[in-house]
C-alpha cells in the first residue's frame, strides 16, 4: 500500500506540472507556441483574414446634398449631432477625393519615370549594340585580309612557278634542238667520210687497174 500511495503522488505532480502555463519569454516562444498548436491537427483548415478595404465615402456621402444644415441653425437643439456627422462625412469624402487625385499623380509621374527610363535603357542598349556590330565587322575584316594576303601569296608562288616551269621547259626544248642539230651534223659528216672512202678506194682501184 505505501507503494500506491507513492505511485498516486507521482501522478498528481506530473498533473501539476502539465497544469502549468507555459510563460511566454520572447517572439520566438510565441512563434513555437503558435506552430505547435498548428501541427497538433494538420488536418483543421486555417482561416485567413482578409486585408481590411477602404472606406468608400464617395458612396455613403451623396455627391449633391439638398438640405444643408448651418452651425447655428443646429445648436442646441436635437439636430446638431446629425449636422456634425453630415459635416463629418463631409470631410471624410473632401479627404478622399484629395487624396484619390494625389495618388492619381503620383502613379502617372511613376508611369512617366518608367517610360522615360525604358527609352534611355533602349537608347543606351542601342549604341552598345552599335558599337558591338562594328567591332564585329571590323574583326571580320581584319580575319578576312590576311586570307587575301594568302590568297594573293599563293596566286604569285603559283604564277612564279608557272613562270619557272615555262622557262625550264624552253630551256628543254632548247637543249633537245642543240642536241638534235648536233646528231645531225655528226650523221651527216659520218656520211660524208664514208662516202669520201668509198670514192678513194675506188680510184685506187682504177689506178692499179690502168697500170696492170
Amino acid at each position: 500500500p505505501t507503494e500506491v500511495t507513492n505511485n498516486d503522488s507521482e501522478s498528481k505532480d506530473d498533473g501539476r506540472e502539465e497544469k502549468k502555463k507555459f510563460v511566454v519569454r520572447s517572439a520566438t516562444d510565441l512563434q513555437r507556441i503558435r506552430l505547435e498548436k498548428l501541427m497538433k491537427n494538420p488536418a483543421k483548415p486555417v482561416v485567413i483574414p482578409e486585408s481590411p478595404r477602404e472606406k468608400d465615402h464617395l458612396g455613403s456621402v451623396p455627391s449633391f446634398v439638398r438640405n444643408v444644415m448651418g452651425s447655428s441653425a443646429g445648436a442646441g437643439s436635437g439636430e446638431f449631432h446629425v449636422y456634425r456627422h453630415l459635416r463629418r462625412k463631409e470631410y471624410a469624402r473632401q479627404k478622399h477625393i484629395q487624396e484619390a487625385s494625389k495618388r492619381e499623380q503620383m502613379d502617372t509621374s511613376y508611369q512617366d519615370k518608367l517610360e522615360e527610363n525604358r527609352k534611355q535603357a533602349e537608347n543606351k542598349t542601342a549604341k552598345k549594340r552599335a558599337k558591338r556590330l562594328k567591332k564585329k565587322a571590323k574583326a571580320k575584316e581584319r580575319a578576312k585580309q590576311p586570307r587575301m594576303n594568302v590568297q594573293k601569296d599563293t596566286e604569285s608562288e603559283s604564277e612564279k612557278s608557272s613562270d619557272e616551269e615555262d622557262k625550264s621547259g624552253n630551256e628543254d626544248t632548247e637543249k633537245d634542238d642543240k642536241v638534235s642539230e648536233k646528231t645531225d651534223s655528226e650523221e651527216s659528216s659520218q656520211i660524208g667520210g664514208e662516202d669520201s672512202t668509198e670514192a678513194q678506194k675506188e680510184e685506187e682501184k682504177s689506178k692499179s687497174a690502168n697500170e696492170k
